[in-house]
């Protein structure tokens, strides 16, 4: 009975361990298990039986069984930890991090131009002794048009005329020239001030046009301020930012709040004053408009204006970068086209 059962169980023990060997994945073991371990199993019925030997043959019987039992549960703890750590390994190939291979490149913003080119213009003028100011965008009439000598009805108020709010007691800006009466209205002379900002305007886009854009506008008053001030400041600024061998001239104009008023061109930096389709053939391009301000202006501030003069100007920044960088549509600034907006990084 002895050597039967030592046949049953080795033929057993081979069977699983065959099982084990083709066996591809823990579930398929898990079930080998069961049917030779489990309550049902097969090695379970065959220690229940041992009852029934004779009582000499018990213990021998019982030696056997017991060792089947150890080698196949080896077999199976074995079979799971060779199956577990190929698992292991496919995962650690399928998501490990090949650190030869070149980094992903993640997306990284960058200045805009615009915010550029301002950075760059108020670095110029701050060199020069001015500072910075800045004010609401959406203004009163009376800091947008009448502190400016420009009272209702007249001419250039209905062209720079925009989006009134409120009735019409608020007004989005026309221009950062009411930031420059703000300042007024809360300083005494001198005042040396840049005032940078968004405006609007009732324009129709086009190439060179934008309800909206910005400006540099500055302001320095105080005793003893003359054109050869103006003159110098502009001509400086000129050569600081578009360089020392940029020609520049000064031509008569017209603005409500400053007398007398006039245009300051630079020479096209791409003909360099040959002539050429940018300049329209003329060799220049208007850079900004200016003056010295207007007595009105000083006055309704309450400052003498006997006794201080000053002069002003304003710029675009929309068209110094359309300039500096050859630029030739407005529309590029706002359309957030990354192709474009990606030439300025690193500046």
């Amino acid at each position: 009975m002895t050597e039967s059962l030592r046949e049953r169980l080795e033929q057993l023990r081979r069977e699983v361990e065959r099982e084990l060997e083709t066996a591809n994945g823990p579930a398929r073991v898990e079930e080998i298990r069961v049917r030779t371990l489990g309550k049902k199993g097969a090695l379970t019925a065959e220690a229940k039986a041992i009852g029934a030997l004779p009582p000499a043959e018990r213990p021998e019987a019982g030696e056997l069984v017991n060792a089947i039992k150890d080698a196949l549960e080896a077999a199976i703890a074995a079979r799971e930890a060779d199956l577990a750590g190929s698992e292991l390994s496919r995962r650690l190939e399928a998501e490990a991090l090949d650190v030869t291979l070149p980094a992903r490149r993640r997306g990284q913003g960058t200045r805009h131009p615009l915010s550029i080119v301002t950075a760059d213009l108020l670095d110029v003028f701050r060199r020069m002794g001015f500072s910075v100011a800045s004010g609401p965008e959406v203004e009163t009439p009376w800091h947008n048009f009448e502190a400016l000598n420009i009272p209702a009805g007249h001419p250039a108020r209905e062209e720079m005329d925009t989006i009134y709010l409120a009735g019409r007691d608020l007004l989005l800006r026309t221009h950062t020239s009411p930031v420059q009466i703000r300042v007024m209205e809360s300083r005494e002379p001198p005042v040396r001030v840049v005032c940078p900002g968004r405006v609007f305007r009732s324009d129709t886009p086009d190439a060179s046009h934008s309800p909206y854009f910005h400006q540099i506008e500055g302001l320095w008053v105080e005793e003893g301020i003359s054109l050869a001030h103006l003159k110098w400041a502009l001509v400086e600024f000129v050569h600081q930012f578009f360089g020392p061998d940029v020609d520049t001239r000064f031509r008569p104009s017209y603005f409500p709040f400053t007398e007398p008023s006039g245009e300051l061109d630079m020479q096209c930096l791409l003909c360099r004053g040959g002539g050429c389709r940018t300049c329209k053939g003329t060799g220049w391009l208007e850079l900004l408009g200016c003056g010295m301000v207007h007595p009105a202006v000083l006055e309704a501030v309450g400052w003498d204006s006997e006794r201080y003069t000053g002069f002003a100007w304003g710029m675009g920044v929309e068209r110094v970068a359309m300039l500096k960088y050859g630029v030739p549509d407005i529309r590029m600034f706002f359309e957030n086209d990354v192709r474009f907006l990606r030439q300025f990084e690193g500046r």
